[in-house]
C-alpha cells in the first residue's frame, strides 16, 4: 500500500495522516457503541442493559460518530482536491485565489 506518492505536496501528506487518524477514531467509536444486538460490550461479558459509560452515553456516542463522519468526509474532499492539483503539477487553489 502506497501511503505517500512521489511528488505530492506537504498538505497532501498531512491530509493523508489526518484521514487515517479520523478513520481509526471513527472505527473505535462505532465499535464502542451499543447497538440493537448489544454492541461490542456484550462480547466481553458485559451486562446487556447497562453501559460502562452511563445511561446517556448512546446519545453522546451518536453525536461523536456524526461529527467524526462529517470531518472524515471533509478531509477526504480536501485530500482529493490536493491530489488532483498534485497530479496536474500545480499548486492547489487557495481561498484567496478562488475569491477573485
Amino acid at each position: 500500500m502506497i501511503l505517500f506518492a512521489e511528488g505530492a505536496s506537504g498538505a497532501s501528506y498531512v491530509l493523508n495522516i489526518v484521514v487515517m487518524v479520523i478513520s481509526v477514531l471513527l472505527m473505535l467509536v462505532v465499535l464502542i457503541q451499543r447497538g440493537k444486538g448489544g454492541g461490542l460490550a456484550g462480547a466481553f461479558g458485559g451486562a446487556g442493559g447497562s453501559s460502562a459509560f452511563g445511561s446517556r452515553a448512546g446519545d453522546a456516542f451518536t453525536k461523536i460518530t456524526l461529527y467524526l463522519a462529517a470531518a472524515w468526509v471533509l478531509a477526504i474532499m480536501a485530500h482529493v482536491k490536493f491530489a488532483q492539483a498534485d497530479a496536474r503539477g500545480t499548486a492547489a487553489p487557495t481561498a484567496l485565489q478562488d475569491g477573485k
